[in-house]
């Protein structure tokens, strides 16, 4: 429910508070007063349009925000799915500059629009004789029977089975694409698994064998190289080894004196035994240097055919190509296991079918079930909100099953003697279709949670008994569920848990709209105004007191 609904610099409203109590709040005003402003800047706040005319003060922010309790509204998934920190106590805000940009926030986390309307779908209903959209709607005539029906369960499990049947479905349809498409390439693919295999190909062989051919190829350049190197390095003459062991022995001579000079002579000595170390691999390398004419054409000829693969596949690597190779035996696998594969499909997709068309009977007759009783309990609320030749039908077919069920509905009226019902849309009135709205929710408060129900003048056009019967169903209604009515009748405005008062204050320069919450007395004398006009008689007043007793 709405705790506190906080509205700064939008039209003629410079700051307003209102805190409703968690039942049947009236709000009453002159005409002009400033009550479509709040409707107004309450929508703003669930993620209407922003303008920047609506700026009281146009160098300064407009702030609406309302604060509410949720903690009976079933919104963890919702708040899951949307990255929403969840609070029981949710505040919700909506911020336009004097520039015109607009930024929303849930629980001080910034939110798209799209997600503010999403949640604030589940906290306000903002209902008046205008809203003709979602009583129209088949899914929200589909909501009401089912939520009438009491039939969560069987809607949970019909579901599920839907799902499952989805997923079989899509399964069995990919499947059929597929193996058209494996078995036009199977012959292809199966002439170059077998080209792969053949090939016997490992990671590295390109590397290693390009290098064994360069080797080859300039054996005799190498040769040469190494033979240079072990003369000046071990050579009979002057080398490098003699003139190493030379300075060994004359450190050596001297390493007694100093650690140093001892250090020293260590790493000279680990010098000495890496240069025979290097010595010997060197002399190794040499003696296998040969030029062999065969082993070099064989060379040749293997990574000719490496190249021709990787060029054929469009490959740059032998890990590549037996990536290649791996793909091309999962689909020769895939194809081999066609036939197997798809009877498994088919029979899945039957049965998943065979289950959904059992739940989705369960279904129709749950709501088949619900269908008469509730036109009935629709039918009499709307006579007697002073209708009394109304007559309200649910057209019911039977369709292949969907994703809601295998049902299609649709509410049929008729407000007038003789004439058939016809589709609700398209006969009822603006107050004739928000009495049959007004009284669809009146029955809904009975068997769910509803959110904050805004009723904007559903009382147009309504008077006497009927403005009475219509008071007492919103007190009813208000013992499970808050209400925030608008309304111009004492009848209704004398129900009210808490009684608010909009008015203009035209003392300064630009008027402003103001609300405030009426004591016991001022109530009195609002009512009383309302019956009989601005100076109301003592019979008026009187009326007023009645009303409220009532």
């Amino acid at each position: 429910m709405l705790i506190r609904l906080t509205i700064k610099n939008y039209a003629l409203i410079n700051h307003l508070e209102m805190e409703p109590s968690a039942s049947l709040n009236v709000i009453t005003g002159e005409t002009g007063a400033g009550k479509s402003i709040m409707l107004g800047a309450v929508g703003l706040m669930l993620g209407n349009r922003a303008d920047t005319k609506v700026l009281w003060n146009e160098s300064e922010k407009c702030i609406t925000e309302g604060v509410f309790d949720i903690s009976s509204y079933h919104l963890n998934e919702l708040f899951e799915t949307e990255n929403l920190d969840y609070e029981e106590q949710t505040v919700i805000r909506r911020e336009i500059n004097s520039a015109g940009k607009s930024r929303a926030f849930i629980n001080d986390t910034p939110v798209t629009l799209d997600t503010l309307r999403k949640v604030g779908s589940k906290l306000v209903d903002v209902h008046s004789q205008h809203e003709t959209l979602e009583l129209g709607n088949r899914l929200f005539q589909l909501q009401l029977v089912d939520t009438y029906a009491s039939n969560q369960k069987i809607k949970g499990d019909y579901t599920m089975t839907w799902k499952e049947f989805m997923r079989s479905k899509t399964e069995f349809e990919t499947l059929i694409t597929e193996s058209a498409v494996l078995r036009q390439e199977a012959e292809l693919v199966t002439f170059q698994l077998d080209e792969l295999i053949r090939a016997n190909l490992s990671d590295h062989e390109q590397e290693e064998l390009e290098s064994q051919l360069k080797i080859i190829e300039h054996a005799e350049d190498i040769k040469l190289r190494f033979s240079e190197i072990l003369g000046r390095l071990h050579g009979p003459d002057v080398s490098v080894r003699s003139m190493l062991a030379e300075t060994r022995g004359k450190l050596n001579s001297i390493a007694g004196y100093s650690a140093a000079y001892t250090q020293l002579f260590q790493r000279l000595e680990s010098l000495r035994i890496e240069l025979d170390d290097i010595l010997n691999e060197i002399e190794q390398e040499e003696s296998k240097i040969e030029f062999d004419p065969r082993r070099a054409e064989e060379l040749k000829e293997r990574l000719s055919f490496i190249y021709q693969l990787q060029q054929k596949h469009r490959c740059r690597s032998i890990p590549e190509l037996l990536q290649l190779q791996n793909s091309l035996q999962a689909k020769s696998d895939k194809t081999s296991n066609l036939d197997e594969a798809l009877a498994a499909a088919r029979l899945a997709l039957e049965r998943s079918t065979r289950e959904l068309q059992e739940k989705a009977k369960e279904l129709s007759r749950s709501r088949e079930k619900a269908i008469n009783p509730l036109c009935h309990q629709i039918s009499q609320l709307v006579k007697d909100l002073g209708i009394p030749n109304a007559q309200l039908a649910i057209e019911h077919q039977i369709v292949s099953p969907g994703p809601t069920g295998g049902d299609s509905l649709e509410i049929m009226f008729s407000a007038n003697k003789g004439v058939a019902p016809r589709p609700l849309g398209q006969v009822a009135s603006g107050g004739e279709f928000s009495r049959v709205m007004f009284s669809v929710k009146y029955i809904l408060a009975e068997k769910a949670s509803l959110p904050t129900l805004i009723l904007d003048e559903i009382d147009n056009g309504v008077s006497g008994e009927i403005a009475l019967q219509l008071g007492k169903m919103m007190q009813k209604m208000a013992r499970r569920h808050q209400i925030i009515a608008i309304t111009h009748l004492p009848q209704i405005a004398a129900k009210g848990d808490r009684h608010f008062y909009v008015y203009k204050d035209n003392s300064m320069e630009k008027t402003v709209s103001h609300i405030r919450l009426l004591e016991d007395r001022e109530r009195i004398s609002e009512i009383a105004k309302m019956i009989g006009g601005a100076t109301p008689s003592a019979l008026a007043l009187e009326n007023a007191r009645e009303l409220i007793e009532r």
